[in-house]
């Protein structure tokens, strides 16, 4: 039926548009012939098509739209009164007896549009008599749009200020009344929409097609929510033509500040309240908003304000405040100079109290009523942090509200909801790139613990890219405490949240951030740096097992930064309270890296015990450094396992150890001997090998006196040698050749390291006869050929060669080595 209905629009629009085309012509041809009764027969003719009742407003536009272009010829030859010889007071007065009232009406706009223009009459007398004239249509979609004509063909004929028909007679307040009274006439044609829905379809049902009768009782009409929708979309069609009379009003240069507020604005409002339609009272809401200055809207707060209760209570009211508070905050950014303007008025406490009343009016409301409130909220906050920004209270006042609003209720879970939380939390942070000011509003942590778990992580994740991207440096313990309150769904696991049910990649990059975090607390205050460390030593000891490797490094090395900053200090300081020393640091730090250890996380935890005993070498605390070493041996012993593992520690263990000066020749003695002997006892010969020639330099060290134990390394060597010999031996057994000789040229090196350092225990011969065994090996058959190895050995061949070739004191040390 629906379809039938369509297809039955589009013939009665053809056929209309048929008409008006018919009639047209004739009404050109008698224009021609200056022959004026025929041109208003015909033009009254061509009018009467928009009489019908029969189609939608879409469709009944379009055929409004080819009246109009004839209308417009016709006011040409109005104009002319040459032409057909009539004065226009006369054809004001002929043009009135048109047969049908629609038709007449559309010529009487004509001509008065004609007659205002001549100004032969006051124009207030002639649009006052239009505007009344108009009220004898009152079908609602013809008369919205003979009005709509009326607006159109006066709007550039209002007598207003600077206008060609200002005068003595004629003033703005005239031209404000004609305006307020059509749009109050075409306001009510627009309510009463709603009411002329079914009786139209039984119209069509039973006054167009004759075949579509029968169909009433097997199908009926359409069921309530669809005709509903029907009206809904079609008034929705219409609205514009409501709201121009608003435009118009707007553009009246006349209006002041004054006549807005004492006529033209309670006259809109008391329309738009009494109309009860929710439709009509949202979109006339929002047309003020948009079409009247922003001054006027500040200097009307109290007014405007005052009508929202008295909306509909399904009316979308956040919407419309929202908007008005977007209005008011671009006005306030657009000049500094206004600003005065919003606090002699008081504009946050106004918009304040209001959001609070309309919050009851939104709580009626069934769809999504928290949400409602937050936006509003949200659009509050942007409006303050715009205009007040230096009034910190009045940021915390509506983050209050806020949490006000949302206690008793479960916590968030409703996507637009926590987006909107999200926008909340984020606007602080946005306007004063410092997340130190937001740490001092008292409700912001309150906000953020109404979020789910998930989204309380975004936000705090949103809370870390903003202290990264200002670079902010959080100063003191205090302030360290209350970001890790807001951070906490970082720091550690919320209940019914736990964190075997992250993504790995996300649970990575959140870490990472943290990690990054640490690394902007700092103060030049020892005392107080070192508070900081303990609140974050506090907070990230909480973080489990999977976090922690992420997040005590840097709380580690933030340490040690203070640490080689008080170095020197001893740590015996009276004072009122416990000074910072490197020794007390140091004693954090060891309980922190044995927390790590026992995770477990036991190559990270040995890493972080070298870190601090070079530290503690810095610093001439041998004790301190032995201790850490000690630990770092333990977990070698105990912990790694791992072959692979095995080997990376002993060689970092090897490496920090030749560069310790801090340890008597006892201590030096018993770490250098642990050293080698696990050096000694790893699972592979090849790895054995190097390790153990690697703790050579344990006994060679270039830039300390008494460390140049030439004998031990010469044994070192030897050692090596050895290993790497029996690892020839082992491949020869296993495979049936002895692999490629690498190791014994890298002992070579080492060899010709050692002998360029002035150890007297490494000779000449020594490096010849290894220079001949490495020969002796790649010459034979059962060595694997290995091209790398071969371009390392050349290279070292060439190397000695160019070192033979300086002369001087180094090419005689090399003179007797052949090569």
């Amino acid at each position: 039926m629906i379809s039938s209905l369509a297809e039955d629009e589009d013939k009665w629009l053809a056929e209309g548009i048929a008409g008006i085309q018919h009639n047209a012509y004739y009404m050109h041809r008698s224009v021609d012939s200056n022959n004026l009764r025929e041109a208003l027969k015909y033009s009254a003719q061509m009018l009467s098509e928009l009489r019908t009742s029969r189609l939608s407003p879409h469709k009944y536009y379009e055929l409004y739209m080819r009246a109009f272009d004839e209308l417009r010829k016709l006011e040409i030859f109005f104009k002319d009164e040459s032409k057909h010889g009539c004065s226009i007071i006369d054809l004001y007065e002929l043009v009135q007896h048109a047969g049908n009232i629609l038709p007449r009406l559309y010529l009487l706009c004509t001509v008065g549009s004609v007659y205002i223009k001549s100004k032969e009459a006051p124009a207030k007398d002639v649009l006052k008599d239009l505007v009344e004239m108009c009220r004898g249509v009152q079908h609602p979609v013809r008369g919205l749009f003979l009005r709509s004509y009326l607006s159109q063909v006066s709007r550039d004929k209002l007598p207003d200020i600077g206008s060609d028909y200002e005068g003595d007679a004629d003033t703005v307040v005239d031209a404000v009344e004609f305006v307020l009274q059509n749009f109050t006439e075409m306001n009510k044609l627009w309510v009463r929409m709603q009411h002329q829905g079914v009786m139209v379809l039984v119209n069509h049902i039973l006054f167009g097609d004759p075949e579509l009768r029968p169909s009433i009782g097997l199908s009926g009409l359409q069921g309530p929510s669809r005709t509903k929708e029907k009206q809904e979309k079609e008034r929705s069609e219409l609205r514009d033509l409501v709201g121009k009379n608003l435009h118009v009003l707007s553009q009246i240069e006349g209006i002041d500040l004054e006549m807005y507020k004492d006529t033209v604005l309670p006259r809109v409002l008391e329309q738009v309240v009494n109309c009860k339609d929710e439709l009509a009272q949202y979109y006339l809401m929002d047309c003020i908003i948009q079409v009247f200055p922003d001054e006027y809207h500040l200097q009307t707060l109290e007014t405007l304000l005052g009508a929202c209760p008295q909306l509909q209570p399904t009316v979308d009211i956040k919407t419309v405040l929202s908007q008005l508070m977007e209005r008011l905050s671009n006005y306030a950014a657009s000049s500094p100079e206004v600003l005065p303007e919003f606090l002699q008025v008081e504009a946050f406490a106004k918009l304040s109290s209001a959001i609070g009343k309309m919050n009851y009016v939104i709580e009626a409301q069934v769809d999504m009523p928290v949400v409602g409130a937050i936006t509003l909220y949200v659009s509050l906050l942007t409006f303050t942090l715009r205009v007040h920004p230096d009034r910190l209270d009045y940021v915390d006042q509506v983050l209050g509200a806020c949490v006000k609003k949302l206690s008793g209720k479960p916590k968030l879970e409703d996507s637009k909801a926590t987006k909107q939380i999200v926008a909340l939390l984020s606007a602080p942070l946005e306007k004063y790139h410092d997340i130190v000011t937001a740490l001092t509003l008292s409700n912001y942590p309150c906000v953020m613990d109404h979020l789910d778990n998930g989204t309380n992580k975004v936000m705090a994740m949103v809370i870390i890219q903003s202290i990264m991207k200002n670079s902010t440096c959080i100063s003191t313990a205090d302030k360290v405490e209350a970001l890790f309150e807001l951070i906490k769904g970082l720091i550690k696991d919320l209940d019914g949240f736990p964190v075997d049910e992250l993504d790995e990649e996300d649970f990575k990059e959140e870490q990472n951030s943290v990690a990054r975090l640490i690394h902007m607390f700092y103060n030049d205050d020892p005392e107080e740096m070192l508070k900081i460390i303990c609140t974050v030593k506090k907070h990230i000891m909480t973080g489990g097992p999977q976090r922690q490797p992420f997040t005590v490094p840097p709380l580690i090395f933030s340490a040690l930064r203070l640490v080689r900053r008080l170095q020197g200090q001893e740590g015996d300081v009276v004072g009122e309270e416990e000074p910072a020393t490197p020794k007390k640091i140091f004693q954090l730090l060891n309980q922190t890296i044995e927390a790590l250890s026992s995770v477990p996380s036991p190559e990270l935890a040995l890493r972080l015990y070298l870190q601090c005993a070079e530290a503690a070498n810095d610093c001439d605390l041998e004790p301190v450094a032995y201790e850490f070493f000690t630990q770092a041996f333990i977990l070698y012993e105990e912990e790694i396992a791992d072959s692979k593992a095995q080997v990376t520690a002993i060689h970092l263990i090897i490496g920090t150890l030749q560069r310790m000066n801090v340890f008597g020749v006892e201590n030096r003695d018993t770490l250098t001997h642990k050293a080698t002997g696990y050096s000694a006892r790893l699972l592979k010969k090849p790895d054995q090998c190097r390790a153990v020639y690697a703790c050579s330099h344990l006994f060679w060290v270039d830039d300390q006196d008494g460390i140049k134990d030439g004998e031990r390394v010469l044994l070192c060597l030897k050692r090596a040698l050895r290993i790497a010999n029996a690892a020839q031996q082992m491949a020869t057994v296993a495979r049936g050749s002895s692999g490629p000789v690498t190791l014994f040229v890298e002992i070579l090196n080492k060899y010709i390291y050692f002998f360029e350092k002035g150890n007297s225990q490494v000779t000449s011969s020594a490096i010849q006869g290894l220079i001949e065994l490495i020969t002796g090996e790649m010459q034979s058959e059962s060595t694997t050929s290995d091209p790398s190895t071969d371009a390392f050995f050349a290279s070292t061949m060439r190397y000695i060669q160019f070192q033979k070739q300086k002369g001087g004191a180094i090419g005689e040390k090399y003179d007797s080595i052949k090569v």
